[in-house]
């Protein structure tokens, strides 16, 4: 999607690469996908090394400032999944950001 059509790209928030290919190839259950990107989202401490591309040192203040935002306006996630796909991280994110 072209930058002009989203205001905030927030890829830190997604799972980290490792966990992501883990679920994606199967070695690991929707629920376990779900426990432990929730885990990553709330890690205190930096796990850089868990996601070469993309570096993440917790996720802990977006979650709560996503959570702020959503109670005066819109907020939306997106991901490549498609629409109506159950089990993509932007459901798990959703979550996350509800219990912040």
């Amino acid at each position: 999607m072209p930058a002009t059509r989203y205001d905030v790209w927030m890829p830190s928030l997604g799972p980290t690469e490792r966990t992501l290919r883990s679920f994606l190839a199967g070695r690991m259950t929707w629920t376990q996908f779900a426990r432990e990107y929730r885990r990553e989202l709330l890690m205190d401490g930096p796990i850089d090394s868990r996601s070469r591309t993309i570096k993440n040192h917790g996720q802990k203040f977006t979650l709560r400032l996503l959570k702020q935002l959503a109670r005066k306006t819109n907020v939306t996630v997106m991901c490549h999944c498609a629409d109506d796909q159950v089990q993509c991280h932007r459901h798990a994110l959703k979550k996350a950001i509800e219990r912040a």
